[in-house]
């Protein structure tokens, strides 16, 4: 099985620790928040994985050629000269996903309980796209059908709505927060070709939501945290600790 690891990200909001290294090396427990994605990928059964870099890519490299990939099949999709926003960082990371095998996409700073094997074996082959939510209390949802397809986005807060879907009517809808954990069938690259080399990822699926399936796969179960702020880092310990 393949993932996609988004390590790209500047990770503004964990300075002053990213002013001297990047977002996916900032240590929880004692490990890069990237050591802790990969051995969990590697007990789940996923053999190779892409980790697309931009922010003080080398020591990324150099930490994964000091651990030896860690074991896996470790392909770095290079954004060091311009950082392409994740739905840009997967077209620039298709050339990686060619056997048009379904492959698993996650940020590096998601930490969760979620059974990451299970996820893919259950749903990989059920539609072209999977998002993995739950209705934890956010100010942006995306928007689902009574068949959990993707049909919209809003801000709660702005009252703000995308779709792709003429008069949506947001309060029939089903709203879920992302989880950033998906995954994505390389069928759906040729849709890609229209945007530019820099684009949100849910920005393209609101685009498509017309044309292919994007389903929801909702659990109420998951504890997710975003390693977002240098004041998740303590959280993050005690998930870490307790999973």
């Amino acid at each position: 099985m393949k993932a996609l690891i988004f390590a790209a990200g500047l990770g503004t909001r964990l300075k002053p620790l990213t002013d001297t290294m990047p977002k996916a090396l900032v240590p929880i427990n004692g490990k890069p928040l990237l050591e802790h994605q990969i051995l969990k990928m590697k007990k789940m059964g996923f053999d190779h994985l892409v980790i697309n870099v931009h922010h003080f890519a080398d020591q990324i490299i150099d930490f994964l050629s000091k651990n030896n990939n860690f074991g896996l099949k470790i392909d770095i999709s290079d954004e060091r000269n311009l950082l392409l926003e994740t739905g840009g960082g997967v077209k620039k990371a298709a050339s990686f996903f060619t056997d048009e095998k379904p492959f698993l996409i996650h940020n590096v700073d998601i930490l969760s309980n979620i059974d990451l094997q299970s996820f893919y074996t259950e749903n990989a082959s059920k539609s072209l796209i999977s998002l993995l939510v739950n209705q934890r209390k956010t100010s942006r949802y995306l928007l689902f059908n009574e068949e959990k397809r993707l049909v919209g986005w809003t801000n709660v807060q702005t009252g703000e709505v995308k779709s792709p879907f003429a008069n949506l009517n947001v309060d029939q809808c089903k709203k879920y927060a992302f989880s950033g954990i998906q995954i994505f069938s390389p069928k759906v690259f040729p849709l890609m070709n229209t945007f530019g080399d820099r684009f949100s990822i849910v920005d393209f699926y609101l685009s498509v939501a017309d044309k292919i399936e994007i389903r929801a796969v909702v659990d109420e179960k998951m504890q997710i945290l975003d390693v977002g702020k240098v004041d998740s880092l303590k959280s993050a310990e005690n998930l870490l600790t307790n999973l």
